[in-house]
């Protein structure tokens, strides 16, 4: 068995979990999550932990057992924490605006790039040229980091761009004469 799903998931105060057929919600401070558990694995609560265990001895059941188990932590602790990432834009002129719930970008382009913020997400620009991104749900954090940055990734020569902030650019030479 997954060595990840044998680990059952903490509960903490002031999280509340749902558990009905294979369907588990979570909610707490930040907001409420829901997740479809895969049919091959069986979930359980008890004393405020949450444990998954595969259904048969296949393969991709014990996988899906960590799997579920991880996104179900990632559930939990966002509902708790929060997720948040943060953007930095890097190149004369680049600026991001924020305006009700759209951000603003201007990328070097012959028109400013404008971004609809999904509900669930909070953008904060502290500055001109960075953006914090942040939200209950992990991968949608992680989502809205990604379509930013395609706008306008970091390009190798100058390192130009749109780029996370623990992110480390590789440069290209110049071509030489």
């Amino acid at each position: 068995m997954s060595r990840i799903a044998k680990q059952p998931v903490i509960i903490n105060d002031g999280i509340e979990v749902n558990i009905s057929g294979q369907s588990i919600t979570v909610k707490g401070k930040l907001g409420t999550l829901t997740l479809n558990v895969h049919q091959s694995v069986n979930i359980s609560q008890d004393d405020g932990e949450i444990k998954f265990a595969p259904l048969n001895e296949l393969k991709t059941s014990e996988a899906m057992a960590g799997t579920m188990r991880s996104l179900v932590n990632n559930m939990v602790n966002g509902v708790a924490n929060g997720y948040s990432k943060t953007l930095q834009l890097i190149g004369v002129g680049y600026r991001a605006q924020l305006q009700g719930k759209l951000l603003d970008l201007s990328l070097g382009f012959s028109h400013p790039v404008k971004y609809a913020i999904p509900d669930g997400i909070s953008i904060e620009t502290p500055s001109q040229t960075e953006i914090i991104v942040k939200g209950a749900d992990k991968q949608a954090v992680g989502q809205v980091c990604a379509e930013i940055r395609a706008f306008r990734p970091p390009e190798p020569y100058k390192g130009k761009g749109v780029r996370y902030a623990d992110e480390h650019v590789i440069r290209k030479q110049a071509k030489k004469k």
